[in-house]
């Protein structure tokens, strides 16, 4: 933002010093206004000029391409109006170098117009330099393949789940997994129906008969242990 401001403002006092030069002696005390657009491609004649038909039609097209380029942050359109006033200026320069036979500096020779002109360029150049111009807009798909092709940060450190295992110790690092509820549960002892009548003293108590099952009216029809009558 500040290289945009400052570039602008070195490239207006650029065009404003190449469009004041017209205004102001060229060469031997004559102005740039006095002189013809055709006399710089056919050599210059002491023929005077309309004010658009002097030199001060290249040098109004320069600053209005540079008024243009300052809001539209170009830096092509200032650097483009920066090559119109040096090209005008050294043409002019070579045409009067023919014209007179050497070119001098000073009351009889090359005047301020001409050094502005020179300076105005030059700056325009430089502001066109220092800019930065307008931010590039990149499309959608570009964005997504430059997010694609950027590289992805590491991954953080690995943290296990359980601790390592002390020192000196020869095992797996990392526990055995935990067994499930069914596992944990011992197992069921099987029902031996036998038992109380291979213990000595019988059933306990007196409730249940051998084989398990109960005495009573509810038992099975059973006589008693015993000689009975017509046993044997």
């Amino acid at each position: 933002m500040v290289r945009n401001v400052l570039g602008s403002l070195i490239a207006l006092i650029g065009a404003a010093a190449a469009v004041w030069s017209p205004f102001r002696p060229w060469y031997d005390g004559r102005q740039g206004s006095d002189i013809r657009i055709e006399d710089l491609f056919g050599g210059l004649t002491g023929n005077g000029a309309t004010l658009f038909g002097s030199l001060l039609l290249p040098m109004a097209f320069a600053g209005l391409l540079t008024l243009v380029g300052v809001v539209l942050r170009s830096r092509l359109l200032i650097t483009l109006a920066g090559l119109v006033v040096l090209g005008f200026t050294i043409l002019w320069m070579v045409r009067q170098g023919q014209s007179a036979g050497e070119l001098t500096a000073g009351a009889h020779g090359l005047g301020v117009g001409a050094a502005n002109a020179l300076g105005g360029g030059a700056l325009l150049i430089l502001g066109a330099l220092v800019m930065r111009g307008r931010p590039r807009r990149v499309p959608a798909h570009e964005d997504d393949e430059r997010d694609e092709r950027a590289p992805h940060p590491p991954p953080g450190p690995w943290a296990p789940d359980h601790p390592p295992a002390p020192e000196g110790h020869s095992g797996p690092r990392a526990s055995a997994p935990t067994r499930t509820t069914w596992q944990q549960q011992p197992p069921t002892r099987p029902v031996d129906w036998g038992r109380e009548q291979r213990q000595p003293g019988g059933a306990a108590g007196g409730d249940r008969a051998p084989g398990g099952r109960p005495e009573g009216p509810e038992g099975p029809d059973r006589p008693p242990d015993g000689p009975g009558p017509d046993r044997g």
